[in-house]
């Protein structure tokens, strides 16, 4: 398993956690704020980006709200390695 994270700000903040999730191979995205965890979203491996789009919306609108209130936050992201 291998960690990555990204530095964005807060008006970017949702599109980049939708396009990690239609990469499909993330275990888990916590948003990070000042060195803090705000949110941790566990993402199930193998499930079909579309359909884990649609369950997770509800918190992508909170994600919205948050990044509305903040300027910079950091994406950590675990990704699986797929081994070959």
């Amino acid at each position: 398993m291998s960690t990555e994270k990204y530095a964005i700000s807060g008006s970017q903040l949702v599109e980049k956690v939708k396009q990690l999730i239609r990469e499909g191979n993330i275990r888990r995205v916590r948003i990070l704020h000042e060195g803090r965890t705000v949110l941790e979203i566990p993402l199930t491996i193998g499930a079909p980006a579309a359909a884990l789009t649609i369950m997770i919306a509800p918190v992508l609108a909170a994600l919205g709200a948050f990044a509305a209130l903040v300027t910079e936050c950091t994406i950590e992201v675990e990704k699986v390695n797929e081994k070959k």
